[in-house]
């Protein structure tokens, strides 16, 4: 079995109809059942993470990092 975990489960993902720790017997299915939700939630959440797909072992985790804070010195010069 393959499981497709999402980690760090943000609002927008509860308040979601995915589910998180799927099992799906192919490797074949269990990635294109991952990749589909990633592309899903990049583009229909609110847009504060980027979420990314990483295959450990059998299972496929999506992800996301925090987002960076602005490297703006607050001068004005980088608007």
């Amino acid at each position: 079995m393959h499981k497709i975990i999402v980690e760090n489960q943000c609002g927008c993902f509860k308040r979601s109809d995915l589910e998180n720790n799927l099992e799906l017997a192919s490797k074949d299915e269990a990635l294109s059942k991952a990749i589909q939700m990633k592309n899903h939630m990049n583009a229909e959440f609110c847009g504060k993470h980027e979420f990314q797909l990483i295959e450990d072992s059998e299972n496929f985790v999506i992800s996301f990092r925090a987002p960076q804070a602005s490297s703006c010195c607050g001068t004005g010069c980088c608007s």
